[in-house]
This record gives structure tokens, sequence and C-alpha cells, in this order.
């Protein structure tokens, strides 16, 4: 058509010219030559806010990618404190990701704070926002299809994880719907088991030995090895409610979501519960450990091919934050030699605002970018 978002985007490009030459931005006068020239150039009030808010967000924030072979440099520099201010560029950096993050209203959280839903939080301060939310699909009696849970995106693919609390009590046949429903070949879990800071404590959710079932789905525990960083279990997930010639409602509704499963209604899943991060401290104790971690869920998923990635710790926050930041920062590195750690954390504070929660977790995921390009340049 020609309009709409197609007089967004001459908008901002109008405007990111304006700021950097002039100083200054009219985005009322830029938008009324433009619909003056052409009708429904912008057509929503929606737009209208979208590129106000784009506009400051890119006045705010800046240029935050910094290309692999500039990284050292540029990281020592931004660690330095500043005389006058007794602040730092990192420091500063994180102020901004907190100014842009967006502030979620009740409205927002509308069907988390459902009556029916209440109790399925582990704590109404940690709340996923409706527009994130993960649906289960799968039935169980009457329980309802919601699960404190959110799809948040990975630098490469859209809904690459599924960011939850610890399970609850009377959550725990919910976690294995969600994993089952969609299609998460990794579960990778940060919090020590019976660590809490609420009425409930995190207790353990999988069979150990053996096969226990959970509501529609039967859980097996196929293999398990451990050494001081991480307990790696296999395990075997099965909807015993599916007819194995059925079509599943996912890959009917949304393309995008479409688990791959095995025949037969089945999912093998690997669990990484990673053992060095002390409950009393924001990041890892260490990032060799926290490093490899990220390698053999990486080494897995791709062995897999589509399938997603649920973490969770205690609240579903910083800790899961900081690990799905650090896959976004490999991944650049990877395939575009930058690292975008204020990109990384931002973009997944639009699905949840407390991903990535200290300073010292924001701090972290550019000392793991660092110790990843160091290892690098061993090998």
């Amino acid at each position: 058509m020609g309009a709409g978002r197609t007089g967004c985007y001459i908008v901002l490009d109008v405007m990111l010219d304006m700021a950097e030459c002039e100083g200054v931005v009219d985005i009322y006068n830029c938008v009324k030559t433009l619909c003056s020239r052409r009708i429904n150039m912008i057509q929503t009030e929606e737009q209208y806010v979208f590129i106000h808010d784009a506009i400051l967000e890119a006045c705010l924030c800046g240029e935050t990618a910094i290309p692999v072979n500039e990284f050292a440099l540029t990281y020592k520099e931004m660690l330095k404190v500043d005389s006058q201010s007794n602040t730092s560029q990192l420091r500063e950096e994180f102020q901004t990701l907190n100014s842009v993050t967006p502030h979620l209203d009740v409205e927002e959280c509308s069907i988390s704070l459902m009556p029916r839903n209440r109790e399925k939080n582990r704590s109404m301060d940690v709340l996923p926002p409706d527009r994130s939310l993960a649906f289960l699909v799968t039935t169980e009696g009457e329980s309802s299809n919601y699960i404190n849970a959110a799809l948040a995106d990975s630098f490469l693919r859209p809904a690459a994880f599924v960011v939850t609390p610890h399970p609850l009590p009377g959550t725990t046949t919910d976690f294995w719907r969600l994993m089952y429903d969609y299609g998460c070949t990794s579960v990778v879990m940060l919090n020590q088991l019976n660590q809490s800071n609420s009425a409930w404590p995190c207790l353990q959710y999988w069979p150990e030995p053996g096969l226990q079932q959970f509501g529609p789905m039967t859980v097996e525990l196929l293999s398990r090895t451990a050494d001081d960083d991480v307990i790696i279990r296999l395990f075997r997930v099965q909807n015993i409610t599916r007819d194995p010639e059925e079509t599943d409602p996912t890959e009917q509704d949304n393309d995008s979501l479409c688990p791959k499963k095995l025949q037969e209604g089945q999912l093998v899943v690997r669990h990484f519960q990673f053992l060095r991060w002390s409950p009393y401290r924001d990041v890892p104790d260490s990032k060799k450990a926290f490093l490899s971690l990220l390698a053999q869920v990486h080494n897995w998923q791709r062995e897999c091919g589509e399938g997603r990635t649920i973490v969770h710790c205690l609240n579903g926050g910083g800790r899961s934050g900081t690990f799905c930041a650090c896959t976004m920062i490999l991944e650049m590195i990877r395939h575009h030699s930058v690292a975008d750690v204020f990109f990384a954390a931002k973009t997944l504070r639009n699905s949840k605002p407390n991903m990535v929660e200290t300073m010292e977790q924001y701090r972290f995921c550019y000392d793991l970018a660092q110790e990843y390009l160091d290892c690098l340049e061993i090998r």
C-alpha cells in the first residue's frame, strides 16, 4: 500500500538525520508535511506514538554495538570512573537501560492477575505481561491455559526462550505441559533446590530415577551425568492423551510456534542444572563454568534443530535474563563479529522487564563476552 509502515520508516529516517545534523527533531511537522503529499502515510495513533518512542530511544541510547576487535579497549574505557561525576560509562549505560525499560501497568498483566491464576504465580512482584505470555495447549481436566511463563527472542530466532519461575507444587504438571506444547528440547535451571524467598521452596519437579506421570504427561529419566559445575539429565516426555495421527493444534494455529516432536507424541529433553550460582550472589561464581554451560546448551540445541529452551530461576527474572542475554551476545559474536549487551538486555526486557535485573548482572554480560573472546584468541 505504501502507507502506514512506509510512512513510519520515512519519518524515522528523516528525524534521525535531523537529530544528528541539527540537534533537534520536529516530528509533528514532518508527519504533517508527509501526509499533505500523500494521505494516510501515518495511519494510526499507535504508529505516531511509536515514532516518538523510537526517536527518544535512539537519542538516549546512541550506538551500543561494539566490534569484537575493539571490544577489550572499549570495555576498559567503559569501566573507568570519572572523578567529577563519580560514575562510569558502563553504569550510565545501565541507568539508560532502566530508563527505556517499559513500566508494566496492571492492565498489561491482566491474565496473570485473574483470580483463578493468582495462586499459579510464585511472586506477585514478577508477572509476565499479556503480550509475551506462553499459553498451554494440552488439556488437563478443568485446568486453565495459564502458566507464569514469557516468550523471549534470541538474537537469531523469535520466541527462542521460554522464561518461567521454578515450578510450584501446584504448577509442576503445567510446567511439563508447557515444555511439550512449545517443543522445548532444553531446560536450564539456574537456582538451587530448596532455595526460596517466599512461602514456597524450590522442590524437585522431575523423576529420579524412573518414570512419573504429571497429568497428561509421562516423564522418564533416561540418563544422568554430573560434575562440579552442572548436572545433565536426559528425559523422555510423552503426551499419553495424544493420538499419534492427530495434528498438533499449535501446528495449525501458528507455524512459528510449531514444536518439533518425535513420533507418537514424544519429546526428548536435556535438563541442565547449573550448580555454580550461589543463592546469595547476583552473578555466577565462575565465568568459565557459565561459558561451558552456554556451550553445552548451544551444542545440544544445534543437534536438536528447532527446539526452544526453557530457562528458569527462582523468580524467572535476573538470572534467567542473564543466561538469555549471554546467549544472544555469543550469537552476535559468532554471526556478526559484534557484541551489543545493551541491545540484548533491552530486547529481553521488552518481553519481561525484570530480565537482567542488577548492575552486577549487566556487567557480568560484558565480562562473559570478554572471557569468550579471550578464549577464542587462545585457540
